[in-house]
Order: C-alpha cells, then sequence, then structure tokens
C-alpha cells in the first residue's frame, strides 16, 4: 500500500476489524454491481471511494430527467448519456486510482455468466425479477456471494446470498420463480428518494464486509425498512432442500448450471423494485 492510500483509506485502517490487512483486501477484489440506478448509485459510490480495486458497472439504460431525484451517481448535465457511461465518470472523479469498467449493456444467458465468475462479489441493484434470477443462477453455478437489494415507495428489503457457505440459502430459496405476476415499479408507484440511499448504502456496506471477511453478513436474514415509520425488521430463513437452483441436481451439473439456451423467466417474487 502507498503512502497516499494509507492516508486516503486511514479512516478504515483505523477501524480494529478491518486494519490494513482489510483494506488491503478491499484494494484486490473486485465487485459486479448490475444496475446503475437508484440502488447501484448508493453502492457503487461507496464501494469507490472505499477502495474497491475493480468495480464493474453494468446498465443498458440512459441517464433519464426523472432519474435525478434518486440516481445520485448521475447529474443533469449528462441527462441522455448511458448510465454506465456516467456512472463511470462519477466514480472516477471520486476515485481515480482504482479500475472501473462501465458496460452499456443487458447482461443475460452465458455472457453473465463469465462475468460473474471474474467477480469476488455480486451487487443485485435491477428493476426486474428475470434479471434478479438470471444473477442468483450464475451466483449460485460459481459460488460467488450475491447483495441483493429492493426499494418501492417508502419499502425497503436487503439480504446477502453468500453460496460460499455450504448451507447458506440463494435468492430463489426465498423467492422461488412461480406464475408470471405484474412487476411493481417507481416508474409507476413512486419511490422516496432517500430510500433508495439506504438500501443501495446497506448494500455497499454488506459487500465490504463479504470482501474483507470481517463481521457476519445478512446471509439468511431479510432485512427490512418501513421509511414512512423509520422500522426494521428481520425475516429469518433457510436454505430450502429441494430448490431447484442451489439443490443438488439429478444429472450432475454444477447447482445454478446455465444450459446455453437459458432464457429469463419472469418470476412471482414478491420483492419490490427500484431503478
Amino acid at each position: 500500500m502507498t503512502d497516499e492510500q494509507l492516508l486516503r483509506y486511514s479512516r478504515h485502517i483505523l477501524l480494529d476489524a478491518l486494519g490494513i490487512e482489510g483494506q488491503e483486501r478491499l484494494l484486490a477484489a473486485h465487485a459486479l454491481i448490475i444496475g446503475a440506478g437508484g440502488l447501484g448509485s448508493p453502492a457503487a459510490l461507496y464501494l469507490a471511494s472505499a477502495g474497491v480495486g475493480k468495480i464493474t458497472l453494468v446498465d443498458d439504460d440512459s441517464v433519464d430527467f426523472t432519474n435525478l431525484q434518486r440516481q445520485i451517481l448521475h447529474t443533469q448535465s449528462r441527462v441522455g448519456q448511458p448510465k454506465a457511461a456516467s456512472g463511470r465518470a462519477a466514480l472516477r472523479a471520486i476515485n481515480p486510482d482504482i479500475e472501473i469498467v462501465g458496460l452499456e449493456a443487458r447482461l443475460g444467458g452465458r455472457e453473465l455468466d463469465a462475468l460473474v465468475a471474474t467477480a469476488d462479489v455480486v451487487l443485485d441493484c435491477t428493476d426486474n425479477f428475470a434479471t434478479r434470477h438470471a444473477i442468483n443462477r450464475a451466483c449460485v453455478h460459481h459460488r460467488k456471494p450475491l447483495v441483493s437489494g429492493a426499494a418501492i415507495r417508502f419499502d425497503g428489503q436487503v439480504s446477502v446470498y453468500d453460496l460460499t457457505q455450504g448451507d447458506a440459502p440463494c435468492y430463489h430459496c426465498l423467492f422461488p420463480e412461480g406464475e408470471d405476476v405484474e412487476e411493481v415499479r417507481c416508474a409507476v408507484m413512486g419511490v422516496f428518494a432517500p430510500l433508495t440511499g439506504i438500501i443501495g448504502s446497506t448494500q455497499a456496506a454488506e459487500a465490504l464486509k463479504l470482501l474483507a471477511g470481517i463481521g457476519d453478513s445478512l446471509s439468511g436474514r431479510l432485512l427490512l425498512l418501513d421509511a414512512l415509520e423509520m422500522t426494521w425488521r428481520t425475516v429469518r430463513f433457510r436454505k430450502d432442500p429441494g430448490c431447484a437452483v442451489c439443490g443438488p441436481t439429478p444429472d450432475g451439473q454444477a447447482p445454478g448450471y446455465l444450459p446455453r439456451s437459458d432464457e429469463d423467466r419472469e418470476s412471482s417474487s414478491p420483492a419490490c423494485l427500484a431503478g
């Protein structure tokens, strides 16, 4: 670690649980953030400022004027630009010493699987169930920890699906795919601007803990926030032994295996969404 890095990250290094070793693990890590909207904005900003050595930010959308109420990664001057490019510019302005990759793409199937394989932690900051389940399958396949957040109106939730632990549940264990449902999005229902900041920042905190190897993660716990009442509650859940994604497969394939013909499906998950 250089003298400049020792100074930049000195407030982290002063933390006994983190220290120099923990900060060095962050500098050597690769975080994959899928979604550069309301959740991905604060998550990406905190991971960059904390010194995660490589951040890959994926989003296929462009900055819209209505995004600015909650998507703090973007500015009015960048309306119309791809979110991945806008986000990369914002992160480079905060920390030019880390590697930032912006991908203007909607990933799925083999392409998503290959990218997840390169990451040390994956943050799901997306706004649709099909993508959430595709990300989960890829994380299960490669045993990568997944930090998933969601928010709508005044309600938010966040959990960790740490597939490095053999007995840990995956996203499908909690929210199994089922019949098609109408997805509720903030473009129609609205979202309280600070809510996405709170949930996205919590995702960043969980990701940093996982990368540094400190503390206890939210694995097996779903953290729920009612921002209107400002109350938190925790729901505990376990691995589903019959899970179609992380359970044993009769053909001997690795859990979460993505066949070449795999297509994203809609989900009946009750999770809320934010973009």
